[in-house]
């Protein structure tokens, strides 16, 4: 369980650090009944990483995701395509990074977020978490490193529960900060939101680029297992 748990973890970070899904709950603390939102949409977020992780876990199956102690073919095809799409990615968004001094607008679908319903909330929740391209490749990528690890079903619950936990860090930490600080919390939020919207697309190109890398090498080396 060690080696699926040290091999989903970087995929796990990815996700917490994905800017929009922070960004999305720190402005929906920040309108009116923010928490009792806000709480609907990490719910949400945490079903939706689940679930990708069960669908994956389910079909690839110990026998599936395995062969002779290395990865599957299926395996090693998986992780060079999402590699590469990554790495595309990163250079997309380094090549769209604001210039020095300039603050990057938010998206339009951000400024409807202070009338967000928890039935929208839900919604937006599973799209950014999970039906978000990046955030499904990374949530298949980390699921795919567990299911390859021929686990116990118990051990591969757990497993993935770990992986789910760090992966919705973003929306849960500032859910969790709001609830314990208050008020004396919203100066943290805020400085963290303008943070990641003023460095997203640096902050995006870097993760894309880093385990873009590493799931191309990790493919390389299991096709030539």
């Amino acid at each position: 369980m060690g080696v699926a748990i040290g091999q989903s973890l970087p995929f796990a970070v990815g996700l917490a650090l994905s800017p929009f899904p922070l960004v999305a709950m720190v402005l929906i603390l920040g309108a009116p009944g923010g928490r009792a939102t806000g709480a609907v949409f990490a719910l949400a977020s945490v079903v939706g990483v689940a679930a990708v992780g069960v669908v994956v876990l389910l079909l690839a199956g110990d026998e599936a995701a395995t062969g002779s102690g290395r990865p599957a073919t299926w395996v090693s095809v998986l992780r060079l395509a999402i590699g590469l799409g990554l790495v595309a990615l990163a250079a997309s968004k380094w090549r769209g990074r604001p210039a020095p001094g300039d603050t990057p607008a938010l998206p339009g679908w951000m400024g409807r977020i202070d009338g967000l319903r928890p039935g929208g909330a839900a919604g937006m929740g599973l799209l950014l978490s999970a039906l978000n391209p990046k955030n499904l490749a990374l949530a298949v990528a980390g699921s795919a490193a567990i299911a390859q690890a021929e686990l116990p079903a118990g051990s591969a619950a757990v497993a993935l529960a770990l992986f789910v936990v760090v992966a919705t860090l973003g929306v849960t930490a500032p859910l969790a900060m709001s609830v314990v600080l208050g008020h004396r919390g919203d100066r943290v939020l805020a400085a963290v939101k303008d943070g990641m919207v003023r460095h997203n697309d640096v902050i995006l190109a870097v993760l894309a680029l880093v385990i873009g890398a590493t799931l191309i090498g990790d493919a390389i080396s299991g096709f030539s297992a």
